[in-house]
């Protein structure tokens, strides 16, 4: 199965984690990833998107997790199972807490290894360096709502937020408000303009009909002149 045009279109998203659950967060980060906003989703098929997230540093989380939620892992060798805290892991490695609960939502086979998980940016201050793609001004994705209830989808109500960069446009879209979609119309200046003072003087001509050579008016048409 094939797609043209938009629905193969790669676009940037961009986030920001202040203040926001880590779970809640990352559950609306990872569909967009995967492609599931667009309706030319296939599981098997490249359609994500690129999402860069900045000030991981101000990242919460519910409850006492920050002393109770411990990240694990295996050094390889005989007895090697280390563990941190989130708080320690704050420390040491701001970024690394929401990217382990993104990537934790992702399917573990070559599209998240070799599309999904380049795309992923996370920044812990407020500053990226893409800023040719996502200049200042781009609109950034709602907060995740605590219920999902109403039209909420994934925190999108256009293909792409205003002022993010789409693959295939010369420049990005400016900024017209939040999740507006902007379609730029392109008039060929060398075709003729007609002013209102060119169809008057249209309607003042008197209408003659047209007959090709050796043809003749019928009867009805003499009877109506």
């Amino acid at each position: 199965m094939a797609f043209r045009g938009r629905a193969l279109q790669t676009c940037w998203h961009l986030v920001d984690a202040s203040d926001q659950t880590v779970g809640r967060l990352a559950n609306q980060i990872a569909p967009i990833l995967k492609g599931k906003h667009k309706p030319t989703f296939l599981p098997n098929k490249d359609m994500g998107d690129v999402v860069v997230i900045v000030n991981a540093e101000k990242v919460t989380f519910s409850g006492n997790k920050w002393d109770d939620k411990l990240f694990k892992w295996h050094t390889g060798y005989p007895g090697g199972l280390k563990s941190r805290p989130a708080k320690a892991m704050l420390e040491r490695n701001p970024t690394k807490i929401l990217r382990k609960a993104i990537l934790g939502m992702l399917y573990r086979n070559n599209l998240r290894q070799s599309y999904m998980e380049p795309r992923l940016k996370i920044y812990a201050g407020p500053t990226h360096p893409h800023t040719a793609q996502l200049p200042d001004g781009t609109d950034v994705l709602p907060k995740h709502p605590r219920k999902r209830s109403g039209k909420y989808h994934f925190g999108l109500t256009a293909y792409a937020t205003a002022g993010s960069f789409q693959a295939g446009l010369m420049k990005p879209q400016p900024s017209m408000g939040k999740n507006v979609r902007v379609v730029e119309e392109i008039i060929d200046t060398d075709e003729e303009v007609f002013m209102e003072e060119d169809f008057e003087e249209l309607e003042d001509m008197e209408t003659v009909d047209v007959v090709p050579d050796g043809e003749k008016l019928s009867e009805d048409k003499k009877e109506t002149k």
